[in-house]
């Protein structure tokens, strides 16, 4: 499972392009000056070209696989698999994909991403793409489409943990919160244009000789962009030396490591909290704004696209905030704050009003989201990181996949309205343990280091 040999001549036009990223951030020249400082610049100038070009490719797909299923003929309970299969694949599948690190070696984790998260997850799309010239069944299309999405899944997902593991790696963490702030502002400005694009595409595509051409066109759109972040990933130079990462730990001495990691631990109960009050009310907003507020479909675009926009607007402040005060003050400050937002849309009487609690809701995610990640690098136990991530993820997860049914039982019976007073509550909960788990023993450590 090498790196697979690329033609220089294809990574000729990405070697410019990935130029064209420039130093990423003035921050970068707090990098150790030298030949290892082009080294480190090269990986991340890579990484960031990797990551845009995945972003693209998502977004071309990503919204309209549901769309694609029902321009086929698939029932709601169908579209409701889809998505609910593809679920548990993805979430079955990051534990082993932590595991197989060891049992190809460290030293071979790139292509773990390379293979699962690359080239498998990008030729999938192809079987949708061909799907309309072999497949006329229904029934089978159907099938098909909700088993390559469940693959995909957990391709994706099984890359997870030894690209988390290279990134903790590659990025260093006195720049973490400047470079992933302008690495998200990059690579997320272009998701703004290409979904609507993929849509239009559809649209205009789609005609009655052939009703699926529009989809296969985003596809293979989505295959190429994708294939070229899987080239551009493919192009880092791994830190990892071929002597490091071949021991094989067992299950039992995984999980003592995990264990004797208090300020994991912590940050895990207290992850597991937060995730249950939020996923007690996401999936219900919109319904909640429509249903109860009054609002139409074209106030919804315009509620999700505030957040974002203030996201991508606060994306460079947000990254020398956190590098200025550290991730666990940033994350613990604004968990707090964020209890505040379903009080907003428990106290929003309009829907416009909605737009500015999603707007301060997006400066806030954009940081907590920010934090959260450079601060789970940060308390991971080095020697099993890449299954501590899987386990951090894996809550995360079963939380999106489990809780929601609780919360249309509780909508059922309750009404939105006190849900969310619930979803405040949690929050309130999740953010005292946080600093009761989390930073409280980090300050203790902090105080007996000096």
């Amino acid at each position: 499972m090498e790196r697979p040999d690329l033609n220089p001549h294809v990574n000729k036009p990405l070697a410019r392009l990935a130029r064209l990223a420039g130093p990423l951030d003035r921050s970068l020249a707090q990098l150790s000056a030298g030949a290892s400082t082009s080294v480190a610049v090269q990986r991340l100038r890579w990484f960031w070209l990797d990551s845009l070009f995945a972003n693209i490719s998502a977004n071309f797909y990503g919204s309209f696989v549901p769309l694609f299923a029902l321009a086929y003929g698939a029932s709601n309970a169908q579209v409701g698999l889809l998505t609910g299969v593809a679920s548990l694949f993805g979430l079955v599948a990051l534990l082993p994909g932590a595991q197989a690190i060891h049992w190809v070696g460290g030293h071979r984790r790139k292509a773990l991403v390379v293979w699962f998260g690359g080239i498998l997850s990008r030729n999938l799309l192809l079987v949708w793409l061909a799907l309309p010239f072999f497949v006329r069944d229904v029934g089978l299309a159907v099938t098909i489409i909700i088993a390559v999405n469940a693959l995909n899944a957990f391709c994706s997902n099984f890359a997870n943990p030894a690209w988390t593991a290279i990134v903790a790696d590659i990025v260093p963490a006195n720049i973490r919160g400047r470079f992933f702030s302008h690495r998200n502002f990059a690579v997320n400005l272009p998701a703004l244009l290409i979904v609507p694009l993929a849509g239009y595409l559809i649209q205009t595509a789609n005609r009655p000789g052939a009703p699926f051409a529009g989809y296969q066109l985003v596809f293979g759109l989505a295959f190429v962009t994708g294939t070229l972040a899987t080239i551009a990933f493919a192009q880092i130079d791994d830190p990892v030396e071929p002597n490091q990462g071949r021991q094989r730990l067992a299950w039992g001495e995984v999980a003592r490591i995990i264990r004797t990691a208090p300020s994991f631990m912590g940050l895990l109960a207290a992850t597991l909290i937060w995730n249950l009050g939020m996923q007690l009310t996401s999936p219900f907003l919109n319904i909640y704004l429509v249903s109860t507020l009054g609002a139409d479909t074209a106030m919804v675009g315009w509620v999700a696209a505030a957040g974002s926009l203030a996201a991508l607007l606060a994306q460079r402040r947000l990254g020398a905030w956190i590098d200025r005060r550290g991730n666990l003050w940033v994350q613990g400050v604004l968990s707090f704050v964020i209890v505040s937002l379903p009080l907003g849309w428990l106290a929003a009487t309009a829907p416009w009003q909605v737009i500015l609690v999603n707007a301060f809701g997006g400066v806030l995610w954009a940081g907590y989201n920010l934090a959260s990640f450079n601060l789970l690098l940060e308390l991971a136990p080095e020697k099993a990181r890449a299954e501590a991530v899987a386990l951090f993820q894996i809550v995360i997860a079963a939380c999106a996949t489990l809780v929601p049914i609780l919360g249309g039982h509780l909508a059922d019976l309750l009404g939105y309205r006190p849900l969310m007073a619930i979803s405040a509550g949690l929050r309130l909960v999740a953010a005292l343990a946080f600093v009761w788990w989390v930073a409280r023993p980090a300050a203790r450590r902090a105080r007996a280091e000096n």
